[in-house]
C-alpha cells in the first residue's frame, strides 16, 4: 500500500525482472538476480497490470497466448481457465468488446494459465464494480491458498488489504517503511507514518 507516486508499480517491475535496481540487489529463490535473468526464472513470475493489455483476438486466444509462447498446446486448460474466471459464454467474443471487469478477468486468466510461482497484481480491481472486484479477489485468494502461489497485491484500498493480505507493507518515497502481519499493521503499527496512513491521513 501507499499513496500515488510512492514507487509501488516500480517495485513490481523490479520484482518481475523488467528493470534492474540502481542500488542494492534482488534475491529470488536464493539466486541473486542481475540483468541476465534465466528464461526459466522469468517464466516463474508474471504481472497483471491495472489496465490490461489484450490482443485483438478472442477471449480464448488471449488466454492461450502464454501457452503458445512456451510451445505448449492450447488444450482443455484454456476452457477450464475461462470457466474459472466466469467467462465461458464469452470465450469466442472479441476481448476488446468486453467490459473493464471482464477484460481484467481475461488478463488474470492469461496470467494464471501458465501456473506462475509468483503473481504480481498492480491494482487489478481499481475502478471496477463490486461484482468484478469480488470475483477477482476470490480467484486470487484461491490461487494463493490452493495452489501455493505467492501473490504481491498493490492496492490503495485499506479494506481490500485487510480482507486479502497475510502481510501488509507501506511504501513511501520509494522505500518500504513498514512490513507486518495484517492485524499488527492495522491495529498496532510500529511506524507513525503507517499509523497516519491507516487513519486515512495524507501521507507523502
Amino acid at each position: 500500500m501507499g499513496p500515488s507516486g510512492a514507487g509501488k508499480s516500480t517495485l513490481l517491475r523490479l520484482l518481475n525482472f523488467l528493470e534492474s535496481p540502481t542500488a542494492g540487489h534482488i534475491v529470488y529463490q536464493s539466486l541473486t538476480v542481475n540483468s541476465r535473468v534465466p528464461i526459466q526464472t522469468r517464466r516463474e513470475v508474471t504481472t497483471v497490470f491495472q489496465r490490461p493489455v489484450l490482443l485483438h483476438a478472442s477471449v480464448h486466444n488471449n488466454v492461450a497466448y502464454g501457452l503458445g509462447l512456451r510451445g505448449e498446446r492450447a488444450d482443455g486448460r484454456v476452457t477450464e481457465m475461462i470457466s474459472r474466471v466466469g467467462l465461458t459464454d464469452l470465450a469466442h467474443a472479441s476481448a476488446h468488446k468486453l467490459s473493464g471487469g471482464e477484460m481484467q478477468r481475461v488478463a488474470l486468466a492469461r496470467a494464471l494459465i501458465i501456473e506462475p510461482k509468483v503473481l504480481l497484481l498492480d491494482e487489478p480491481t481499481a475502478n471496477l464494480d463490486p461484482y468484478n472486484v469480488g470475483l477477482i479477489e476470490e480467484i486470487v485468494r484461491q490461487q494463493n491458498r490452493e495452489r501455493g502461489t505467492t501473490v504481491v497485491f498493490v492496492t490503495h484500498n485499506v479494506f481490500q488489504a485487510r480482507r486479502l493480505a497475510d502481510r501488509v507493507g507501506l511504501m513511501l518515497g520509494g522505500r518500504l517503511v513498514e512490513v507486518n502481519e495484517t492485524s499488527a499493521f492495522f491495529d498496532s503499527p510500529s511506524d507513525q507514518r503507517t499509523a497516519a496512513f491507516v487513519r486515512g491521513e495524507m501521507v507523502y
